[in-house]
């Protein structure tokens, strides 16, 4: 665990693969779908964009029945198909030949920064928690269950979603969706159990308190998004809140937030998409969740103004023999147009063995073993950042260096090898991320979660290739614009 049928169903067929790579939104890389089935022309049917024979897709939430719900794609032989279900749960599956095995997660739009006042910490405890037994299963039955079939099994917790997922043997698929659906739909939250885990949750948050990298990522959190904001706070919560949340604002949090119309079973590999939607639908009902025609909820797109950088120097005093000096600045929402130019800046200077912070600061100068750029992207916020962990007394040249080569960047932008070599290495990433089963799973839960739309293949390569090095220079130059903070962990005050 991690701090991650029916006649009125609406049918959606489509063949779906992978999306950008090269920087972290909130809810991973946008996924993609491919070209229509048949001669290859796409019918524009409920939802389909066409942009000069590309795909694109937006995943209209609508209720079960309506019209508006229903698309058809195809690409390289993976079959993908989504289903709006009553009560608003969707279903999307893409069933890749020769697979044996299956991935399958149940997502919810619910993560920490949706947690209420007193309830810090929430999100991420009743992930825990929901391992923990139901009516009908014990947690050791739990466990017994996914072990006797040799299956994977996790969640993770995140800002913006929470996710339980599990790999097993596809003759064994339907089973494990039965213990999943469980799971989240039937909880107990018995008393003992919450206590019990209450001091695996304090443990994890002390172990990560002793880590200086964990800290250096929560400071700078805490400085892109403000002190105390919902983006801004560690996603388990502190010592004090898990310490003293009850087991009845964990259990409000729980009936607030996990509900049908929330809900997004994403499955990938040798998978029957009617069979899992009839499945679906069972558990639910035997866990007696809403079965009426309602639509999904809605997207998170917008969100809360983030605080603005106010301090612009945080330490983090520290023993360690090592620095973490992160310099940060104001990023892109995840639904940005500018992503993929994004995606292209992070890796041209700091996404790899022949990026520019790599080559400067380590390889030239020898100043840190380990430097990069990255962005975070939420739904409404961002940020953007440089990280390089050196020696304490290499602090000062380090940022100069690295903020040296990111003015570089914006003032004469990337070369046409440069832009070649990104675009290579995005693509790489893209296209082999789509080799994995739980990848693919992962990418269908965020885009009904995240994004709200498919791509294909193709029409993701084609807009990374449509990147211009004018784009990349001009977003270089706007986040260079932006106010920004350093923030240091390590030895001293």
């Amino acid at each position: 665990m991690t701090s991650a049928a029916g006649s009125a169903a609406r049918s959606v067929t489509a063949r779906a693969a992978d999306g950008r790579a090269g920087s972290t939104a909130g809810g991973g890389a946008e996924p993609a779908s491919g070209s229509s089935p048949g001669a290859g022309a796409v019918t524009p049917v409920g939802g389909v964009e066409l942009s000069e024979g590309y795909t694109e897709v937006e995943l209209v939430r609508g209720e079960p029945g309506q019209a508006g719900t229903e698309f058809s794609l195809e690409d390289d032989g993976a079959l993908t198909r989504r289903s709006v279900l009553p009560g608003g749960v969707r279903v999307i599956t893409e069933s890749v030949p020769g697979l044996r095995s299956t991935a399958i997660g149940l997502w919810l739009g619910v993560g920490s920064r949706d947690e209420a006042s007193g309830q810090e910490g929430s999100t991420h405890f009743l992930e825990h928690l929901l391992f923990k037994g139901t009516a009908t299963r014990s947690a050791s039955e739990i466990a017994e269950a996914f072990d006797m079939i040799g299956g994977e099994a996790n969640a993770a917790t995140s800002k913006e979603h929470t996710s339980y997922y599990v790999r097993v043997l596809a003759p064994d698929a339907m089973g494990a969706v039965d213990v999943v659906t469980d799971m989240v739909t039937s909880s107990l939250l018995d008393p003992d159990e919450v206590e019990t885990e209450r001091g695996v949750i304090v443990s994890e948050l002390a172990e990560a308190a002793d880590d200086p990298a964990e800290v250096a990522q929560e400071a700078f959190a805490r400085a892109a998004f403000g002190e105390g904001t919902p983006l801004g706070r560690p996603i388990g919560g502190s010592y004090e809140t898990v310490s003293e949340v009850s087991r009845d604002a964990v259990w409000d949090h729980y009936r607030r937030t996990y509900a049908s119309d929330a809900l997004v079973v994403a499955a990938a590999g040798a998978v029957d998409h009617d069979e899992l939607c009839e499945r679906v639908s069972q558990d639910l009902a035997r866990a007696g969740w809403d079965s009426s025609p309602v639509a999904p909820r809605p997207r998170r797109f917008e969100a809360e103004p983030v605080t603005p950088l106010e301090v612009h120097d945080v330490r983090v005093g520290r023993d360690t023999e090592q620095a973490h000096l992160y310099l940060a600045c104001q990023g892109i929402p995840v639904r940005d147009e500018r992503r993929w130019a994004m995606s292209v800046l992070t890796t041209v200077l700091g996404g790899g063995m022949s990026s520019r912070l790599f080559q400067e600061v380590r390889e030239r100068r020898g100043l840190a073993y380990t430097t990069y750029a990255f962005d975070i992207s939420y739904a409404g916020a961002g940020a953007f950042g440089l990280y390089a962990g050196c020696a304490p007394r290499n602090v000062e040249e380090v940022g100069a260096v690295m903020l040296g080569e990111f003015e570089k960047l914006a003032a004469h932008g990337p070369t046409q090898q440069e832009m070649a070599r990104a675009r290579g290495q995005l693509r790489g990433a893209m296209v082999l991320g789509g080799e994995d089963s739980l990848a693919r799973m992962s990418r269908l839960g965020r885009s009904e979660v995240v994004t709200g739309r498919l791509r294909s293949m193709d029409h993701s390569l084609h807009l990374l290739d449509q990147v211009t090095a004018q784009e990349v220079r001009d977003l270089a130059a706007w986040l260079v614009s932006q106010e920004r903070c350093q923030v240091l962990v390590g030895p001293g005050d």
